[in-house]
């Protein structure tokens, strides 16, 4: 009997219903519950689940300075983590947010000093070394700039020959070597609290825009004609696709694993209903018969799970054997995925990024003497090495590996990047 439809397990949906009545700490043992079981899986999944409940660790945990604050989030972090370390999305988000708050502290400390009577510097804790009194503002949501503009300003400040940053130009918060940095007044932790909610809001709301703004750049990337390869394409690719096949027609070589591909229900059937609809032509390709297709493909299109600061990147399993024939052949590898998929963790290792799962699809369990004498491993996630990748697309735009560094100096705290989400966990 096929199983029911539509049941009871949890999932993303269920765990953001339940954050309006548990506790907080009730609500982080779940979403660990959830992780491990991987009844939430995928990077964005992942992703917003721990956006979410960072955000009810800000809103509802008792805390009276930053160095709590940062303490608390880097605990929960590191529990989240542990729960589902391949996906690095889950640190990235951790990251974020304690860069976020290290923001929000600096700024707050400069308003108070910039309130203060003239000719007076307003003291401030040994913990933080003293920094020019000007308002250090937090960048703007990708829903409230434009991708070209935020790019061209990050130009114009990288190439800026008037910039150089001092040692002192970052304040050391969250060190745990010196007294508590309280907030000036008590009175600022609520306004310190909202804005450091608000700020995370952003950042849920660039995960949901990362689709509609990566696609923009599929008509530079397509031109007419093109026969382009994806393989199990997310709705990322595909939202690309479409949106290059409203304009020009080209040919579409689709690689599916084969045990969907035997499946009743054709999950792609909306892709190929929409290129379809605009003139460009699908061709469904099984794993064993790619390398017979290669020579006709100018591109291929591969969603990323995560990109390593070196540029290496986590796919889907089968990805990685198409990359590397791609290379063979001298075909474009073209790879997609938001900016909070660009993990700033340089200590990853090729062995670390695969990840084993469920062989039962493949291999018949009902057959004792098979599973009795076999062993069968199904890899879920693999690793692209940065060579065999030419370029990557985020909502910011299109880059080469050596512009990947900007990116994570520009969305991430250097105190941020070494902190290490995989120690031991103090309790």
């Amino acid at each position: 009997m096929a199983p029911p439809r539509g049941g009871f397990a949890p999932d993303l949906d269920k765990f953001l219903d339940s954050l309006k009545s548990r506790p907080v700490d009730a609500s982080v043992e779940f979403l660990i519950s959830l992780l491990k079981r991987r009844q939430i899986r995928g990077p964005e999944s992942c992703a917003v689940a721990t956006a979410h409940i960072l955000l009810q660790v800000v809103a509802k945990d008792k805390w009276t300075d930053v160095d709590q604050l940062l303490g608390r989030i880097q605990l929960v972090g590191r529990k989240l983590v542990a729960a589902q370390p391949h996906e690095l999305v889950i640190g990235n988000i951790v990251k974020r947010v304690l860069g976020l708050i290290r923001d929000e502290a600096l700024e707050d400390r400069n308003e108070t000093g910039n309130d203060s009577p003239s000719g007076e510097t307003p003291t401030l804790p040994p913990s933080i070394e003293a920094v020019p009194l000007e308002k250090t503002s937090r960048l703007p949501s990708l829903a409230m700039v434009g991708s070209f503009a935020r790019t061209q300003s990050m130009f114009n400040l990288l190439s800026d020959p008037d910039f150089t940053p001092s040692p002192g130009s970052t304040p050391k918060l969250g060190s745990g070597a010196s007294s508590p940095q309280r907030l000036p007044q008590s009175t600022n932790v609520k306004a310190f609290r909202s804005e450091v909610i608000d700020g995370i809001e952003e950042i849920l709301e660039e995960i949901r825009q990362v689709d509609e703004q990566v696609q923009t750049y599929s008509e530079i990337m397509i031109h007419p004609g093109d026969y382009i390869l994806v393989h199990q394409p997310s709705r990322t690719v595909q939202k690309f696709l479409t949106r290059a096949a409203s304009k020009r027609k080209f040919t579409v070589f689709l690689v599916v694993d084969p045990s969907t591909a035997s499946s009743a229900d054709d999950p792609y059937a909306s892709l190929r209903k929409s290129l379809s609809s605009g003139g460009s032509s699908v061709v469904n390709i099984m794993n064993v018969g790619l390398m017979a297709y290669m020579s006709r493909v100018n591109k291929v299109i591969l969603s990323a799970r995560a990109i390593t600061s070196q540029g290496g990147v986590i796919v889907d399993s089968g990805a990685a054997v198409i990359a590397r024939a791609a290379r063979a052949l001298g075909r474009t590898v073209i790879v997609l995925g938001g900016v909070y998929k660009l993990s700033p963790d340089s200590r990853f290792h090729h062995a670390e990024s695969i990840e084993w799962g469920d062989p039962s699809k493949y291999v018949n369990f009902a057959d004792g003497t098979m599973v009795g004498q076999v062993r069968v491993k199904n890899a879920v996630a693999e690793f692209i090495p940065t060579e065999f990748v030419n370029t990557y697309i985020t909502n910011l735009g299109a880059h080469s590996k050596d512009h990947l560094h900007a990116i994570i100096a520009d969305h991430y705290k250097g105190e941020d990047i070494t902190f290490d989400l995989f120690g031991k966990i103090k309790r």
